[in-house]
């Protein structure tokens, strides 16, 4: 009878000690899902702002002014990204670096690439499911969907041209003619990169475009 009890009471305790693990799990996905997009919000909420008084300096009381970019600290926003694909109220600031502190902010630029607009690729790298979740939905853009790309100078208007899935390794995704490192690019290219699939890092999603529009910013 007592070695009976015994066994009840420790399979009571592993039973508890389960629970309280499988809650103390949920918590920890809960928070990753949904409290770390409460710090990339309010990242984005200012990061915004500055870039907006950036672009619309004292707005109403000078005409607008055309500014340089100049060195751009990492961090810092360098464009306002839009998806119309993604809804009429999808905007992020990208921000300059790719390392976890960037991105944690925002979608970020991957330095040493061309700047928006420029010939060579632009490339964005973002959290799909953690941090505001930036390209959660990118994987539904179809070829011929817009990505439009606001700077100081100009506003940029991308046309997809194409999705792939690629190992990590994958590394010539990023060149400035993704896929043939030893070419010299003629276009100005953007390449949107997240991990795949949903919940994993085991390969990356690569979304493509092409430059398709340029509206420069009146003086």
């Amino acid at each position: 009878m007592e070695a009976d009890s015994a066994v009840r009471a420790a399979i009571r305790l592993v039973c508890e000690l389960g629970v309280t693990a499988g809650v103390v799990l949920l918590m920890f996905c809960a928070y990753l899902l949904w409290g770390t997009g409460s710090y990339t919000e309010e990242h984005q909420r200012v990061l915004q702002w500055q870039f907006e008084q950036e672009i619309h300096p004292n707005k109403g009381t000078r005409s607008l002014a055309r500014t340089d970019i100049g060195p751009i600290k990492l961090g810092g926003a360098v464009a306002l990204l839009r998806i119309p694909r993604l809804g009429s109220d999808y905007k992020f600031a990208v921000v300059e670096g790719v390392d976890a502190e960037a991105l944690r902010e925002g979608p970020g630029h991957y330095p040493g690439t061309a700047m928006p607009g420029e010939i060579g690729n632009f490339v964005v790298s973002g959290h799909r499911t953690t941090y505001l979740a930036p390209f959660n939905g990118i994987g539904e853009l179809r070829q011929g969907d817009t990505i439009v790309v606001d700077t100081r100078e100009a506003r940029y208007t991308y046309r997809v041209i194409g999705k792939e899935v690629v190992l990590p390794t994958r590394l010539d995704v990023i060149e400035p003619v993704p896929g043939h490192p030893a070419e010299r690019p003629t276009r100005a290219l953007i390449t949107l990169t997240t991990c795949n699939p949903k919940y994993s890092a085991a390969e990356r999603l690569i979304v493509h475009g092409v430059l398709a529009d340029r509206e420069d910013r009146r003086a």
